[in-house]
């Protein structure tokens, strides 16, 4: 696998060997010494047409720690503002010779033409486009879930997927990559889905998507649930009226305090509250449930860090492989401290 533009391709073995990396990736986070040697020497480019907060600061920390250098782009104060396209701009990074580019864009479809078009040598990661797909943001969350799972069911996470996992997905689901990216992982890692959304904010065909469709949050709730994954209402992609008003999407598809306390109220007390960011608080989620014990908020941003780290050195180290059974061990040596020295992994180049 040359590049990561989507998950509705990403196999089974490919998502959990990313999860498995990034677990042991994690380890680094906590060190004192928040680096590894794996891409020293390697160029990492954070090419961004859209406006990026958490994601392009995830992107550009998980190559730091993996000690490669980073060139930051933007397109506001660059040429692109001037009109340069797409093409010049790959050919002005392959001229620089970067070795992976991750790309955020406003079109559909942009990741893929810069990855198969022949303009650049270098492996592309999709880090948003469009309305499309946001692979990453889909196995961090899956990663996240993976662990709460585990700690449920007093399992092992290594290795393993997400079969039984019950998820509900609500919100903006048309304007929504993070939804379309999230259905087809969590799918191929076993998990139930449902999408709960009003219909005006439903994508056409969604019918055939791999998961249930639902209109009631709290049906949907009651039926029992191990995540439910609120989505930002996308108002800037809005360019017409999609609901009565905010007043009566809250109340109709937004975890408020109320359906909070009726998680407690059904007994399902291992239930996670998730939010893929940002958050619209008061509208798609309230304060209370953005900040209890049950939100993992914080826990997916900084496990971004690991997977995009993962992502990065399993792509730029050439391990991105399709193995004949699923791995049962890790993807690279166990980052395990020396008594003096920096944890040595050996450099893939």
């Amino acid at each position: 696998m040359r590049h990561l533009l989507d998950t509705e391709s990403l196999s089974r073995n490919n998502a959990i060997q990313i999860l498995d990396t990034a677990q042991e990736m994690s380890a680094v986070g906590e060190r004192e010494i928040k680096k590894l040697p794996a891409l020293r020497g390697r160029t990492v480019v954070n090419l961004f047409f859209e406006d990026s907060t958490r994601t392009r600061i995830s992107f550009e920390a998980a190559a730091k720690r993996l000690s490669a250098d980073v060139i930051n782009f933007s397109a506001k104060g660059s040429s692109v503002s001037k009109g340069e396209s797409l093409k010049d701009t790959a050919q002005t990074l392959e001229a620089m010779s970067a070795d992976a580019v991750v790309i955020r864009h406003w079109a559909s479809g942009a990741p893929a033409r810069l990855a198969n078009s022949g303009w650049i040598d270098a492996a592309v990661i999709n880090a948003g486009d469009g309305t499309h797909a946001h692979p990453t943001q889909a196995l961090l969350d899956a990663f996240t879930m993976r662990a709460h799972w585990a700690k449920v069911t007093g399992s092992n996470s290594v290795g393993a997927d997400l079969a039984g996992m019950r998820v509900v997905i609500a919100g903006d689901v048309l304007h929504s990559r993070v939804a379309r990216s999230n259905v087809w992982l969590l799918r191929t890692l076993g998990a139930h889905v449902t999408l709960v959304a009003p219909p005006t904010l439903l994508p056409i065909g969604v019918e055939h998507w791999p998961c249930e469709v639902s209109y009631d949050l709290d049906a949907a709730l009651e039926a029992g649930v191990d995540a439910v994954m609120m989505l930002r209402v996308q108002a800037e992609r809005m360019k017409a009226s999609f609901f009565p008003s905010t007043r009566e999407y809250a109340r109709r598809w937004g975890f408020d305090d109320a359906r909070l306390a009726k998680l407690d109220a059904l007994n399902q007390k291992d239930t996670i509250i998730m939010h893929p960011g940002p958050m619209n608080r008061g509208l798609e989620i309230s304060s209370a449930a953005a900040d209890s014990p049950r939100s993992t908020v914080l826990a997916q941003v900084r496990n971004g860090v690991s997977v995009r780290m993962a992502a990065l050195y399993l792509l730029l180290s050439g391990d991105m492989r399709e193995p004949s059974t699923p791995a049962k061990s890790s993807a690279f040596p166990p980052v395990v401290a020396p008594p003096v020295s920096v944890p040595y992994v050996k450099d893939p180049s």
